[in-house]
């Protein structure tokens, strides 16, 4: 199983863009252009592990897009599972989006009292998912 933490940003400015000194505030408005971050799950799901299960992450900020990106990741990238989650609700509320199921884990106001983490939910999720693609691997 493959767990794909969620990056930190699709987008980043290379080493070798980067300038060496402070930029001078005098030199008027800054302006920026950042590089894509290379996506990696096409080729792990396809290259590299492709008996592998795989989980990826989708973070949106606008809950009425969520789970249409996260089928289009499944639909794009053929791997096992997506959790999906909106940033202002993501330690309380996910979806765990397979192509035949959608799971919604939700941490109760009793859960967060005991210090309950949506991970824990998201790992049982996983593992039992995980489970049943092993049982359907070997038969």
């Amino acid at each position: 199983m493959f767990y794909l933490a969620a990056a930190v940003s699709d987008f980043y400015i290379p080493a070798s863009e980067m300038p060496e000194h402070k930029i001078q505030s005098s030199n008027g408005p800054l302006q920026l252009s950042m590089k894509m971050v290379p996506k990696i799950l096409s080729p792990l799901v396809k290259d590299w592990a492709p008996q592998a299960f795989v989980t990826s992450f989708k973070l949106e900020t606008d809950s009425t897009i969520l789970l249409n990106r996260a089928r289009r990741a499944l639909d794009t990238y053929r791997h096992q599972a997506v959790v999906a989650n909106v940033l202002d609700s993501r330690r309380g509320y996910v979806v765990v989006v397979t192509p035949e199921t959608q799971s919604e884990l939700v941490l109760t106001e009793e859960d967060v009292k005991k210090e309950v983490e949506i991970e824990e939910r998201i790992v049982s999720n996983l593992t039992s998912a995980h489970s049943k693609f092993i049982t359907q691997q070997a038969g």
